[in-house]
């Protein structure tokens, strides 16, 4: 008896070890295969990108202000200029607005209220871009457009840098909530009794020791909104005005990189040397996240060796 029970533990920590095993290659295949595919993705678009990198200066497009791909101009300047503009300043609105709605929903709200409140945010994150775009067209645009610009001195239709980015702001700011929350709330209580044992208020607590414990997170759910905006597509394409120039105010029209290509992909394809360009502009959008991303990285590990708790 005591032999056929050890042989069927044996059998069982043999058939467990054996799932883990397996288990470790096929999340080890995984994780290559995102490598391979990333790989496949650019290589694809540098592929694809020769043709214009032979015939053109990469500093020229650059730099250059003029887009006309049927006359053989590509210059890229307007657009990235836009996607700047676009990006920083959906973030510059959208996140105060974001952290300190998360501070209060994880530190503040209680009960009913916050599952009220939680729940609202998630519906908001759940909300296809393109309904944000369409409501935009008929509230956000009229305002900026009759009452906004003119009180600031500008003459605009209500498309532009401006009407964008507050929309993206608006877009992404649930994400980043969300995001905040979880890392606020994920933080051990030791950390609240320990200060206001100590005699700090509330706030004190919240600034001096939760913000810096949950900076790494916050600040992860900060890169996730900017990788949206800078990624944005449909709402830019809806409301930016989709003139290629470099903008000249926050109202003006302008174009982004994104937008570039949905404006252009069409009957525009079908040209060798313009097909190239709006690859390469593909690549330029991959080759940015990547790099803001693995220097977010870099920066991310440090403030976890600094704040670390």
């Amino acid at each position: 008896m005591e032999s056929t029970e050890s042989d069927r533990r044996s059998g069982r920590l043999a058939r467990r070890l054996y799932l883990e095993r397996l288990s470790g290659y096929w999340l080890r295949g995984a994780g290559y295969f995102a490598i391979a595919l990333f790989c496949l993705i650019v290589l694809t678009l540098v592929h694809r990108s020769v043709p214009l990198l032979a015939e053109y200066s990469l500093v020229q497009m650059l730099t250059s202000a003029n887009w006309d791909p049927s006359q053989n101009q590509f210059g890229f300047l307007p657009a990235i200029v836009g996607t700047i503009y676009v990006a920083v300043l959906s973030m510059l609105m959208g996140t105060p607005i974001a952290i300190l709605a998360a501070i209060y929903i994880a530190e503040y709200a209680e009960g009913r209220l916050k599952v009220v409140v939680s729940s609202f945010i998630d519906v908001l994150a759940a909300i296809p871009s393109v309904i944000f775009g369409l409501v935009a067209l008929l509230v956000v645009v009229p305002f900026v457009g009759n009452y906004l610009a003119p009180t600031v001195g500008s003459s605009a239709t209500g498309l532009g840098i401006f009407t964008v980015s507050l929309v993206m702001a608006i877009v992404v700011t649930p994400f980043i909530i969300s995001l905040s929350v979880e890392s606020l709330e994920a933080l051990p209580n030791e950390l609240r009794e320990s200060s206001l044992g100590v005699g700090a208020t509330k706030w004190e607590t919240i600034r001096s020791v939760l913000l810096r414990a949950a900076g790494p997170g916050i600040f992860s759910a900060v890169l996730l909104g900017f990788g949206r905006v800078f990624g944005a597509t449909i709402v830019p394409a809806m409301l930016i005005g989709g003139q290629t120039q470099i903008p000249d105010s926050l109202f003006a029209t302008g174009q982004t990189l994104p937008t570039l290509i949905v404006s252009d992909f069409g009957e525009l394809m079908s040209i060798p040397i313009t097909q190239s360009a709006l690859i390469f502009v593909g690549l330029m959008l991959v080759v940015v996240v990547w790099i803001f991303n693995f220097g977010a990285m870099l920066v991310q590990q440090r403030l976890r060796r600094r704040w670390q708790y």
